[in-house]
């Protein structure tokens, strides 16, 4: 398929004190969560000065984009927008319209199916093309998810190794250490609707598509990281973190900082966080897991590591590279799990919003 240009896609984050408020209002905007909460939550963000990583993280990868793509054949302009702060969406499809931009892929960094994972970004490209008046005069197609691309997850595996080296190294036996896949908690009626509807019933565990994404990738790092060290099966886990919304909701669970409580109370002695949620060391990585899981750990006695993030490391590029050339070229997708590849379109009635039905882009026809 052709397109003339490929949009970075993010969820943007304040890059100065007096941004942090307005960022979080319009992140929780019509979703019940607490003044307190937004209050506590801008802590975070103040005490790292204010600014989250998270913007500076994607110039980076744009950059390292910029200059790997042409070596793999794509040669078509890179821009970058957010959906909560500069660049806004609907500036960046404007200035694409303008400089003679008709057929758009976007990548998203985020590589599971969810609603705010996936659907609201394609709320929010249609609604940029709407308030621009481009809507039938441009097209903005979605890059499918990525989380069992091998370039996705090598970084995880080889950073996972090395700190389980190290961890061993310290004198522990394997049988002591719990590993344990962090990703972003949502609402359990999001999880449970996330994914194609024809697929909802095959998922048995909490949490849909995107729990069961999840614990895919995380089984492929764990096989090749067993492999690799020759050693015997470690006990892991998929926990969640960073839940914003409304006491009343029930999210997905359980906690990371539950979880490693409960490993410390069945013997543990060390516990290895993986990110697997998160492409990039944005705040939700450096705060709740640098910060507070390591506060947790330390308070127990237990030994504690984070893995990397893929960041902008070249397996990652090159994977967002693949999956660009997959829809241009056709050429063959790669994925590690039975799972996938995950289809290049989202189904109709994928991963709903629960709250008020939307017009988005690039469903299957």
């Amino acid at each position: 398929m052709t397109y003339d240009a490929i949009l970075l896609t993010s969820f943007g984050g304040p890059e100065a004190p007096d941004e942090v408020m307005p960022y979080l209002e319009r992140v929780t905007a019509g979703r019940g969560v607490p003044r307190e909460r937004l209050e506590e939550v801008s802590h975070h963000y103040l005490a790292l000065g204010g600014v989250s990583p998270i913007n500076e993280q994607n110039r980076a990868l744009l950059a390292a984009m910029k200059e790997r793509f042409p070596e793999r054949g794509i040669d078509i302009p890179i821009y970058w927008g957010n959906r909560n702060s500069a660049p806004f969406f609907a500036d960046v499809v404007k200035e694409m319209y303008d400089s003679g931009h008709r057929r758009v892929l976007a990548w998203v960094t985020s590589a599971y199916s969810s609603y705010s994972g996936c659907r609201q970004y394609r709320e929010n490209l249609y609604q940029a093309l709407a308030e621009n008046d481009l809507v039938g005069k441009m097209v903005i197609d979605k890059v499918r998810h990525y989380f069992d691309h091998p370039g996705f997850l090598q970084p995880v595996i080889e950073d996972l190794e090395s700190k389980m080296k190290a961890m061993l190294s310290s004198g522990l036996d394997s049988s002591e250490i719990e590993v344990m896949f962090a990703t972003h908690s949502i609402p359990n009626a999001m999880g449970e609707t996330s994914g194609p509807p024809s697929l909802r019933e095959t998922f048995q565990q909490p949490g849909g598509a995107y729990a069961a994404q999840h614990l895919a990738a995380a089984e492929i790092v764990m096989d090749k990281v067993h492999a690799d060290l020759a050693i015997s099966p470690l006990c892991w886990q998929l926990v969640y973190q960073s839940r914003s919304g409304s006491p009343q909701v029930p999210w997905l669970e359980p906690d990371v900082n539950d979880a490693i409580r409960d490993a410390h109370e069945v013997g543990k002695k060390g516990v290895i966080v993986v990110p697997i949620g998160f492409v990039s060391d944005h705040v939700e990585v450096i705060w709740d897991l640098d910060n507070e899981a390591q506060e947790t750990a330390s308070g127990l006695g237990l030994y504690f590591a984070r893995v990397t993030t893929p960041g902008r490391s070249p397996a990652f590029v090159d994977c967002i590279a693949d999956l660009i050339l997959e829809r241009m070229n056709g050429d063959s997708p790669q994925a590690l799990s039975p799972l996938g590849p995950w289809p290049s379109f989202c189904a109709v009635g994928c991963c709903p919003n629960l709250r008020k039905e939307l017009n988005v882009i690039a469903e299957a026809k």
